[in-house]
């Protein structure tokens, strides 16, 4: 069984990234997610709701213990986003939760480091103030 989302990012656990793939080792229920770049104050986020299996943004697939989000629209991620040019905003909740209720839902930013797949991510307060 997976640890909740909450428990992994504040245990400093990091997920991965293969080209337009990113891994991370919990599970949870996706409302939305940004990718951002960071290198211009003029660039509005890519925003992406549209989720499923087949001629999505974005599709979502688990694994025992993990899940992994696919974007469709990116070749690789690493390059787009990597050496700290950007990152990914989910806005999710545990999975299970009552993503009606506001104190259950969490924004998670992603960023991707330098000359590894390797993914960090943090709890956020506000996406906008980044």
């Amino acid at each position: 069984m997976s640890k909740s989302l909450v428990e992994a990012i504040k245990a400093g656990k990091t997920g991965f990234v293969r080209k337009n793939s990113v891994y991370v080792p919990f599970h949870f229920e996706l409302i939305s997610v940004w990718l951002g770049k960071e290198m211009s104050l003029l660039a509005s986020p890519d925003h992406y709701v549209d989720f499923g299996s087949f001629d999505s943004d974005v599709s979502i697939r688990t694994g025992e213990t993990y899940t992994n989000l696919i974007f469709r629209q990116h070749k690789d991620l690493m390059k787009e986003l990597g050496h700290y040019k950007g990152h990914l905003v989910l806005n999710c909740t545990e999975k299970g939760a009552d993503i009606f209720q506001a104190d259950q839902r969490h924004f998670v930013r992603m960023r991707f480091l330098d000359d590894s797949d390797v993914v960090s991510m943090e709890l956020i307060d506000d996406p906008f103030d980044l």
